[in-house]
């Protein structure tokens, strides 16, 4: 396990493969392992990819208090620098979005090229507080039911249909979700990046899930309008998390703009 600091937090990450750098940021209640394991092995063959745990995940640890965009976007950085050398590509999926263009806007020497997948710019509007606060309800009073809503609202109803009965038992017999989501929830209705949007400089692809609950594709839209040297592409048929199970399609966009 490796670890790098940042902010009197204790940072632990993976890396993977040799070659250009390429960062993968998580978001809300995954880790480096249940969002990007099955990809992994897709780019560490030409890449060295950098998996972090911001705070609530995986091996990290800090003193416990209140989470800041901030301190989430450091600890990347400092999980980064620590890896590899130079600009790095940074892809960031959902609250791993948000923390991977608030790197980009502040540290501009370490970002060679920026992937922001299902992310938002705030959490302000009645819309997205009415889903966090609803979260983390479920969260305090009743897990399985808070299971049940990601999954309704994580995955398109043709991939729960997929997993069929048995393996909608499974989604919930899973010990899922970690003890550090609160924090991450209570962070998530704290979001508001819009200042740092028009600062980003470097070439951004932005990617929407036509079928997304839980971050509308209007989301995606606005980070484009928000982002200079940003293109968006859409995938009009998959729901938030349904690329964990059918990824090929966002990886080709990935491919194209990397590569």
């Amino acid at each position: 396990m490796r670890y790098a600091s940042a902010h009197g937090s204790r940072v632990h990450y993976e890396v993977d493969g040799t070659g250009p750098g390429l960062a993968l940021v998580h978001g809300i209640g995954g880790d480096a392992d249940k969002v990007f394991a099955h990809v992994t092995d897709h780019f560490s063959g030409s890449r060295t990819v950098v998996r972090p745990n911001f705070s609530g995940s995986g091996g990290t640890t800090d003193d416990g208090g209140p989470l800041s965009i901030e301190l989430i976007s450091e600890q990347v950085t400092a999980a980064v620098r620590a890896a590899v050398d130079g600009p790095v590509d940074v892809l960031g999926f959902s609250l791993g979005a948000v923390a991977a263009a608030a790197v980009a806007a502040r540290h501009p020497d370490l970002v060679r090229r920026l992937v922001l997948v299902a992310g938002w710019s705030h959490t302000a509007g009645p819309r997205n507080r009415f889903y966090f606060q609803t979260w983390r309800r479920l969260l305090h009073t009743d897990r399985e039911l808070l299971k049940r809503f990601t999954a309704l609202t994580g995955y398109s109803a043709a991939v729960l249909d997929h997993f069929g009965h048995d393996g909608l038992a499974h989604f919930l017999s899973d010990p899922w979700p970690p003890e550090g989501i609160a924090r991450q929830i209570d962070l998530g209705l704290d979001v508001d990046i819009r200042p740092l949007l028009p600062t980003i400089q470097v070439p951004t692809l932005i990617v929407g899930f036509g079928r997304d609950a839980m971050v509308p594709v209007e989301e995606s839209r606005r980070l484009h309008e928000a982002i200079a040297r940003s293109e968006l592409a859409e995938i009009p048929d998959q729901g938030h998390m349904d690329w964990f199970v059918r990824p090929e399609p966002l990886l080709r966009l990935v491919d194209g703009f990397l590569d």
